[in-house]
């Protein structure tokens, strides 16, 4: 078994242990096993951050590293998971759209970004693909397929275009974000 697989598994048993903290019924245990939780997610995240600011400070062979980092998926995902991707929501779906692109053009399609609000991509198919419900129901998922696999702090994907179906959500939950050029912005002291 893959270690992506094994990653996936464990990632489902923490979120299935947080539900189940979530509905204890004693509230007192409950505040503070998820507090707990809460405290070591920003631990976590604060050394995260502070391991892309020392990479970002070694410059132009730092955002090789980042380069690097974020063509693992493993990587890019937990830098999703705190805030913390080096690259915006906006240019992760710009490249997993021209992704498919090629794939598009085999059927006679295009796909053109109408804008991203409240992590809902608005799509818009162009070519034969709009009005074949087949056609475009096929390249829909195709798309969604990779704007989720580059973005999945994507919550739903909504194309315009002959397409029926309702936009499917995401699972990805986003803990916390970092604003601004230095990842740590946090409570936690890092040493200079």
């Amino acid at each position: 078994m893959g270690y992506e697989k094994r990653f996936e598994e464990k990632m489902q048993r923490v979120e299935e242990l947080i539900t189940s903290v979530e509905e204890w019924p004693d509230a007192g245990n409950r505040e503070i096993a998820l507090e707990v939780i809460q405290t070591l997610m920003d631990f976590h995240g604060a050394g995260i951050g502070r391991m892309m600011d020392i990479t970002a400070d070694a410059g132009a062979a730092g955002y090789a590293i980042f380069d690097d980092l974020v063509r693992d998926d493993l990587v890019a995902n937990l830098l999703l998971l705190y805030g913390l991707h080096p690259a915006d929501i906006r240019d992760r779906v710009l490249n997993a759209i021209e992704m498919v692109r090629p794939s598009l053009n085999l059927h006679e399609g295009d796909v053109e970004l109408l804008g991203i609000e409240n992590g809902i991509v608005n799509l818009r198919l162009k070519g034969s693909c709009d009005g074949c419900p087949s056609s475009a129901l096929t390249l829909k998922h195709t798309i969604e397929e990779a704007i989720y696999a580059a973005a999945p702090d994507v919550t739903s994907v909504e194309v315009e275009g002959g397409v029926a179906d309702q936009p499917e959500a995401n699972g990805f939950v986003q803990i916390g974000k970092q604003n601004g050029r230095k990842f740590t912005e946090c409570e936690f002291p890092v040493a200079a």
